[in-house]
C-alpha cells in the first residue's frame, strides 16, 4: 500500500524556505536600521516621528522611529489587531487624537492617544474578523469592512461618549471578505467609496446622507471593476487614479474622474509573486512620479512618469519575509540650528521588523557601500546587485475550517504565521 508523502513534501519545501530565510536574515540583519518588534506588524501608519502599529500580538503600538522605543501600548483586544485609523477628538480640527483599532476579535475600539484611555468598545462590529477601517473626517463617518463580506458605516460625531458606536448604514453586495477601503468626500453629505474583496472585485459607490435628526448613510453602486484575477491586498485612491496591489502578482492603476466615468486600466505592472503593498508617491505630499511596491521580501521602486512605460529603478532585498506595508516618513532633523525635513520610507514585514530607507540622493558605488555600512540606503538610485533568495511557489488554495470560520488555505497559513511569535 502506497504511503502518502504529501505532508513530507510540504515539510521539505518549508524546511528549504525556512533555511533560505534564515540565511538571508543573517545577511541583511543590519540593513535598513531594523527595529525589532515583539510581534508582527499587520498595519502601520506614520504620524510625525512616530509609527502606529497594529500587531498580531493583540496590541496597538506607538513607536518612536528615531529611537526605536515604544512610547505607548494599547491593550484590550482579544485577537490580532489588523487595522487602525485616526479620528478627531475636536470635530473638524484634524487633530487625529483618537486612535481607532479593529481586530480579529470582531470589535472596534476607540482610544485617547494623549492618555491611552479606552474611550469605547463596539462589540460584534462584524460577524467575523474586522479587516479594514477608513475615516471621512469632515463627515464624522467611519467605514469598516470584515471577513463577513459586509461594509458598515459608523457615527463619529460623539467619539468621547463611553458607548458603542452607532451603526448608521451598511453595504452587503460583496460575496467575499472585503479587504480594502478608500474614497473621497464629494460634499458635506456625500462621498465616493471604493471597496475591494479577496476575489479581486472592486466596487465603487456613491454614499449619501439622509435628512433627519438621526440620519443614516446609504450607498448606491456605480460600477463593478474586474480587472484583477484574485485578492486585492491594498487599494489607494487619489488625484483621479485608483491604485491596486493584488495577489494576481500585479499592480494596476485605473484612471478615474469625479463623475466615475469608466476607463480602461493602464498596462499592469507584473511581479513574480503576490504584491501585498504599494505606495504611489504621487498621492503623498511629495507628489513625485514614483511607485514603491512590496512583493514577497523585495522592495521595488518604479519611475511611473510615463504610466504606459514604467521603469524599474531599484530592486532591494529589504526583508527576509513578506513585506506587509510601505509608508512615507518625513523625517525632521536639526543640526547647528538648521532644521531639515527628508523623505524616508518605512517598510514592515512578517519578519517582525520595521526598516527605514532614505528616499533620495545620488551616489557612486563607494558611497553605496558606505551607506550600507551606516544602515541606510538610498532608494532612487540603482545599487550594485544583491544575491537573490528563491521564492516559494504557493499551492492552489483550498478551503478549511478554523474555529467555525471558513478560511482558504492561504488564510490558514497566514493565521499560523501571525500567531507564531518566533
Amino acid at each position: 500500500m502506497a504511503s502518502d508523502t504529501s505532508n513530507f513534501l510540504v515539510s521539505e519545501a518549508h524546511l528549504i524556505l525556512d533555511e533560505a530565510r534564515r540565511q538571508k536574515s543573517d545577511r541583511i540583519k543590519t540593513l535598513g536600521s531594523p527595529i525589532q518588534l515583539s510581534g508582527k506588524a499587520l498595519a502601520i501608519e506614520v504620524r510625525g516621528s512616530y509609527a502606529w502599529i497594529a500587531e498580531n500580538t493583540a496590541v496597538a503600538r506607538k513607536l518612536d522611529l528615531e529611537s526605536g522605543k515604544t512610547t505607548q501600548l494599547y491593550k484590550g483586544h482579544g485577537g490580532p489587531v489588523t487595522t487602525l485609523a485616526f479620528a478627531d477628538m475636536n470635530l473638524g480640527s484634524r487633530d487625529e487624537k483618537i486612535l481607532i483599532t479593529g481586530s480579529w476579535d470582531r470589535t472596534i475600539r476607540l482610544w485617547n492617544t494623549e492618555t491611552k484611555e479606552l474611550l469605547s468598545t463596539t462589540p460584534n462590529a462584524h460577524e467575523d474578523f474586522v479587516k479594514s477601517l477608513f475615516v471621512f473626517p469632515s463627515l464624522n463617518l467611519l467605514i469598516s469592512s470584515g471577513s463577513d463580506k459586509i461594509v458598515r458605516f459608523w457615527d463619529l460625531s460623539t467619539p468621547l461618549q463611553k458607548e458603542p458606536l452607532r451603526s448608521i448604514g451598511s453595504i452587503s453586495s460583496h460575496t467575499r471578505p472585503v479587504e480594502c477601503l478608500d474614497g473621497s468626500v464629494l460634499s458635506d453629505s456625500s462621498a465616493v467609496l471604493y471597496t475591494a474583496d479577496t476575489m479581486g472585485i472592486i466596487k465603487s459607490w456613491i454614499l449619501k446622507k439622509d435628512d433627519g435628526p438621526s440620519p443614516l448613510w446609504r450607498g448606491s453602486i456605480q460600477e463593478e471593476l474586474t480587472h484583477h484575477r484574485t485578492r486585492i491586498n491594498e487599494m489607494l485612491y487619489g488625484n483621479g487614479h485608483l491604485w491596486t496591489a493584488s495577489s494576481d502578482e500585479t499592480v494596476q492603476v485605473l484612471k478615474r474622474d469625479s463623475t466615475l466615468t469608466p476607463a480602461k486600466p493602464l498596462p499592469p505592472l507584473v511581479h513574480s509573486v503576490p504584491v501585498r503593498t504599494i505606495l504611489p508617491l504621487s498621492l503623498t505630499d511629495l507628489g513625485e512620479p514614483y511607485l514603491l511596491t512590496g512583493a514577497g521580501d523585495i522592495l521595488r521602486v518604479y519611475d511611473v512618469s510615463s504610466p504606459d512605460e514604467p521603469e524599474l529603478i531599484r530592486d532591494l532585498d529589504a526583508h527576509w519575509h513578506d513585506i506587509t506595508a510601505i509608508r512615507l516618513w518625513k523625517r525632521t532633523t536639526t543640526e547647528t540650528g538648521i532644521t531639515r525635513v527628508e523623505p524616508w520610507i518605512i517598510s514592515t514585514s512578517l519578519d517582525g521588523t520595521i526598516r527605514k530607507w532614505r528616499l533620495s540622493g545620488k551616489y557612486d558605488r563607494d558611497m553605496f557601500v558606505q551607506l550600507l555600512n551606516n544602515h541606510a540606503s538610498e532608494l532612487l538610485t540603482p545599487p550594485p546587485p544583491l544575491p537573490k533568495v528563491p521564492q516559494a511557489t504557493a499551492p492552489a488554495a483550498t478551503v478549511v475550517q478554523k474555529d467555525g470560520f471558513e478560511l482558504t488555505e492561504d488564510e490558514e497559513r497566514e493565521l499560523a504565521e501571525l500567531l507564531d511569535s518566533d
